[in-house]
């Protein structure tokens, strides 16, 4: 059974015991195109599923990164800020935005898994 958990806004949370791993899909990535700066938060911030918690910008647009489930953000990846193109290259390896400690893991039961993800962007087309 997979671990990764994705939101209708395009954000993934790859899940290992209290802790997630959140970024933005493939799908996500290809829409904005040359993603050119990512907005991280701050260790320590809280957020409540569903707040904004990042921004992307791409040569196209700037968009929000929302948060998939409530918890305490524990670690960031610094390396966006150098390499932004990360996102494009590896969203789901080295293109992961921050590491979240998960508060009420309930909170997954509501997220797409890999497949309804997939079933999702078939109604996008």
């Amino acid at each position: 059974m997979s671990n990764t958990y994705y939101t209708r806004d395009h954000e993934y949370i790859r899940v290992d015991g209290d802790t997630g791993v959140v970024g933005v899909t493939d799908h996500a990535q290809h829409a904005l195109g040359d993603i050119v700066y990512v907005e991280l938060p701050e260790v320590g911030a809280s957020f409540k599923r569903g707040d904004q918690v990042a921004v992307v910008e791409s040569v196209k647009a700037a968009s929000e990164v929302f948060a998939p489930v409530t918890g305490e953000v524990v670690a960031i990846n610094g390396a966006l800020e150098k390499e932004p193109g990360a996102v494009n290259e590896a969203p789901l390896d080295k293109g992961w935005f921050y590491k979240v400690r998960v508060a009420d893991r309930a909170e997954l039961d509501g997220l797409m898994d890999e497949a309804a993800y997939a079933a999702f962007l078939k109604t996008l087309a």
